[in-house]
């Protein structure tokens, strides 16, 4: 697949989402967005590809929505066709980021800023370079939040933060977003996309049936009640008990060594 807005590429079953408009700091457009959806389902079908990391070309992850680019149609196809395209919002691609079944990653490599936010809000985890810094924006342009930035921010940093964050746009830099809760780890500048990468590496050589099961766990776990969620653990169990994986994972630990697995 070919792509003008961003680099996809796959190694070692690791897909790298690069957004690449570094002269405007990563901002997306409607073709941006078109063709991180085509990236995301091209991911998501791909049982060699474990895991994504997504980052930013230059010196930013994204300043949000390219405010100057020109509406329209985007010129890169949407992966979703027909009527269910036409009538499927534009601003989905945030929702499609987290429900991806591989465990994501997002190294935030500078700004980060509106919708750029909302698609590092998307991802399951955030690793931010000393030199990030967020923003709910939206306010400081007269807007409300839109592609999911008030929906996720709560989740992740709590009601409190998420409406300070919502109702000042203020920039929040790297060490209090670690500190609320927002990443999980920060690292210097230029070692976030090879720290990010490093993990979404140890995680895409675990047993990978089992980490795409816990992730979809965590995910509905929200929405059930305890007896709801173990029933559906117990359920789901069964799956991993039929993998070559599991049969590994008990044969490492009879043998006192490191399992080796190969996600099926």
């Amino acid at each position: 697949m070919s792509y003008a807005d961003i680099t996809y590429e796959v190694q070692d079953a690791v897909g790298l989402i690069t957004l690449n408009r570094p002269a405007k700091l990563n901002a997306m457009s409607w073709s941006t967005w078109a063709e991180l959806e085509t990236a995301f389902a091209e991911a998501d079908r791909d049982d060699a590809t474990r895991a994504l990391v997504i980052t930013g070309a230059g010196r930013g992850f994204s300043a949000g929505t390219d405010l100057t680019a020109a509406p329209g149609a985007p010129s890169h196809p949407r992966p979703i066709e027909g009527r269910n395209g036409t009538l499927r919002s534009r601003h989905l691609g945030t929702e499609q980021l987290y429900h991806l079944q591989k465990p994501t990653i997002a190294a935030v490599n500078g700004v980060c800023v509106g919708a750029g936010l909302s698609l590092a809000l998307a991802c399951d985890i955030r690793i931010a370079a000393e030199a990030a810094r967020f923003s709910a924006i939206f306010v400081k342009r007269g807007l409300n939040a839109d592609t999911g930035s008030s929906w996720f921010l709560p989740r992740v940093v709590g009601a409190e933060q998420a409406m300070r964050m919502l109702f000042t746009g203020a920039m929040v830099p790297a060490p209090e977003a670690l500190a609320m809760g927002l990443v999980s780890e920060v690292v210097p500048t230029e070692e976030v996309r090879d720290r990010a990468l490093e993990l979404a590496g140890e995680i895409a050589h675990g047993p990978s049936v089992a980490v795409e099961i816990m992730k979809r766990m965590v995910r509905e776990g929200a929405t059930l009640s305890l007896r709801q969620h173990v029933e559906l653990e117990e359920h789901l169990q069964r799956i991993t008990f039929e993998t070559e994986d599991f049969a590994e994972g008990g044969k490492s630990f009879i043998e006192k060594r490191e399992p080796v697995f190969r996600g099926r």
